[in-house]
């Protein structure tokens, strides 16, 4: 059974900081109001451009996709028992030394800036570039893109590398999309539907399908956006579930939903799996454990009864 939230659910960051964790993205996919005479311009937009999330869980479980994963210290363990749970398998492949012959074997590619160094920023830009080459689509989250230069011009960089999807909240989309978006450390002081624009403009000019997270979640093609609205709150509590969304969007990729259906199903997945997981938590630690275990559990019936169009 699915039990539903309100409010706003957001996620921690996605690497230590001296901010306090608040907001830095969130997840969810939208909300559908199917009730006659409760229609507004948002749910008929949806309603035209909604993703296709047809047996997508079926999908990624059949193919077993192998994610490359470039991501930081904080998240490696729990980014690889998501990706697990789901049904890919994870590779925490960071040497420069090797991911230009490890990129070209996966079916996904996710690119973490969370805890950046030079040697890792190299290994970001091989990989990329390798994943190009062999045709392996990839993912960027830019994380705390605009707090610093060295960030913003690494994010920059990469973006220039032709990511098929970029994912983060919206600051970091504005900081991309040249906007002065508020970067604070690695929390966002902009809502998401402040960045929607920003979000389509970054999609047009780098190519990329881009989400930016927030209370609402939003994805766009450049031409098509839609909202997204699922979670719970508790997803704030525990570090890493921005992480774990990136790359569960990159499982989908990898499983070969196109880049717009990858982010929906993605997100969505996440929400639903943490509305499941806040039944009977009793805290941030129970509810961690809980959430790996709804993400196993969920299936494709439960992923299309519980998605929210906002």
């Amino acid at each position: 059974m699915l039990v539903r939230k309100e409010g706003l659910r957001k996620y921690p960051p996605n690497l230590i900081w001296i901010m306090p964790a608040q907001g830095a993205v969130t997840s969810g996919l939208a909300v559908f109001f199917r009730l006659a005479g409760r229609g507004s311009a948002a749910q008929a937009r949806n309603a035209v451009n909604r993703p296709d999330l047809t047996s997508a869980i079926d999908r990624l479980r059949t193919r077993g996709p192998l994610v490359h994963n470039i991501t930081n210290y904080v998240v490696m363990n729990s980014t690889a028992n998501a990706l697990l749970a789901v049904g890919a398998s994870p590779a925490m492949v960071h040497a420069e030394a090797e991911v230009a012959d490890f990129a070209p074997i996966a079916q996904a590619l996710v690119i973490n800036i969370g805890t950046l160094s030079p040697p890792w920023v190299a290994a970001m830009e091989k990989a990329a570039e390798a994943a190009n080459a062999a045709g392996v689509p990839w993912i960027l989250d830019p994380v705390a893109t605009g707090a610093t230069a060295y960030r913003t011009e690494t994010a920059t960089r990469l973006v220039a590398l032709k990511p098929t999807i970029i994912r983060g909240n919206a600051s970091e989309i504005m900081s991309l999309a040249g906007e002065a978006g508020g970067a604070r450390g690695v929390d966002s002081t902009q809502g998401s539907d402040a960045a929607q624009d920003a979000a389509k403009r970054l999609s047009q000019q780098s190519g990329a399908v881009v989400a930016v997270t927030g209370a609402v979640d939003y994805v766009t093609d450049g031409e098509r956006i839609v909202g997204l609205a699922n979670g719970d709150p508790m997803l704030a509590r525990v570090t890493g579930t921005g992480c774990m969304a990136t790359a569960i969007v990159g499982a989908f990729l990898g499983a070969g939903l196109a880049p717009f259906d990858a982010c929906a199903a993605g997100l969505t997945m996440l929400g639903v799996a943490a509305e499941t997981a806040i039944v009977g938590a009793k805290g941030p630690a129970s509810f961690q454990v809980a959430l790996i275990d709804a993400l196993y559990r969920l299936d494709d019936a439960a992923l299309e009864e519980g998605v929210r169009w906002a």
